[in-house]
């Protein structure tokens, strides 16, 4: 799959383009030379786990940090040479908090309102619905510093919409939240995309998140992309039905099961994933042929392709794999950045 250029039937315009995107921090190879363009007013998600490059992303894209290598222009600015232009066009939300503790949730609302130059009566306005939408507007008053740590993540997220920026970047916008409020802030990021037009740009390793709300995805894995598309193309894309088989013998499994209508086997945690079409009219054949063969069957469940499944077909492992083993890049990503 050709990742950079999968079109987009919405506006020729461009909100972000990269070419080649490099971040290294030593020997740490953070975001290997990824390449991809979003459109104006698209919600674009950056799927994977923990480790993966989808932050050093963001952090590029918002100027945070410079590239090693390659090019990135978001709103038409390029991100080294006029990254003011790029910082007054941006909003961003990013995982680490950058909230004043010794001031209030109004109080940090109404500084960062300032800084943009919104006016007072609009000001107010917008502080007053955003801090309503994220459940804080009985506590806009209390200082930060008495807020549980879901309280500080939903103020960020409000503070971050006040100034309805044309580029908006959401780096784990959910992380650490309850159900309800995650669900509230799904609707007002699609809300805010479809009213104002707003592009936005979202990290996440939850897989329910990026199929409800991105109108494409790319998913991310150890710093490169490896899948781009609607969700829908994506699981479309590794075919039919999934058929998952735990076994005492997974490998042998794999090998009795090469009929034609078989279009892909993978072995992973002692099962085996078929993909196949009309799964419901094969499942009597393949049970006979593994109970003929002598291999036992745990076992055995049918459902539609995910996503969880696209990033096992495109990168052999699941994402829980990978984020087990995101650990120890990102012990690595924070000793090269002390270097």
């Amino acid at each position: 799959m050709d990742c950079s250029t999968t079109p987009l039937q919405r506006t020729p315009d461009q909100a972000i383009d990269a070419r080649n995107l490099t971040k290294s921090f030593g020997d740490l190879v953070a975001v290997d030379g990824i390449s991809f363009s979003i459109a104006s007013g698209e919600i674009f998600g950056l799927l994977g786990p923990n480790g993966a490059g989808k932050t050093t992303t963001i952090s590029m894209l918002s100027t945070m940090q410079k590239p090693t290598s390659g090019t990135a222009t978001v709103n038409g600015h390029d991100v080294v040479t006029r990254e003011d232009d790029v910082r007054k066009s941006i909003g961003i939300v990013f995982q680490d908090q950058s909230l004043d503790e010794e001031l209030t949730a109004y109080e940090n609302m109404d500084f960062h309102g300032r800084l943009y130059r919104i006016s007072g009566e609009e000001r107010r306005r917008r502080i007053g619905e955003l801090l309503t939408l994220v459940g804080l507007a009985d506590r806009k008053d209390d200082l930060v510093k008495t807020y549980s740590g879901g309280m500080r993540r939903r103020l960020e997220i409000a503070r971050g919409l006040l100034h309805e920026p044309k580029v908006l970047f959401l780096d784990e916008p959910t992380l650490g939240l309850d159900p309800q409020t995650r669900n509230h802030l799904w609707e007002y990021i699609a809300r805010l995309n479809d009213e104002k037009g707003i592009t936005i740009i979202l990290t996440t390793h939850y897989m329910e998140e990026a199929d409800r709300l991105c109108d494409r995805i790319a998913i991310i894995d150890r710093g490169t992309i490896v899948a781009l598309d609607t969700a829908e193309n994506l699981k479309a894309s590794i075919g039919g039905d999934v058929v998952t088989i735990t076994s005492p013998d997974p490998g042998a499994i794999a090998e009795i099961l090469t009929a034609p209508w078989v279009s892909g086997i993978e072995r992973h945690d002692g099962s085996v994933t078929i993909r196949l079409q009309e799964a419901d009219r094969h499942i009597p054949g393949i049970v006979t042929a593994i109970h003929q063969s002598g291999v036992g069957i745990t076992s055995l469940s049918v459902r539609k392709p995910t996503l969880e499944d696209v990033f096992l077909h495109y990168t052999g492992r699941t994402i829980r794999d990978e984020e087990a083993d995101g650990k120890e890049t990102i012990r690595m990503f924070q000793r090269a950045r002390r270097r």
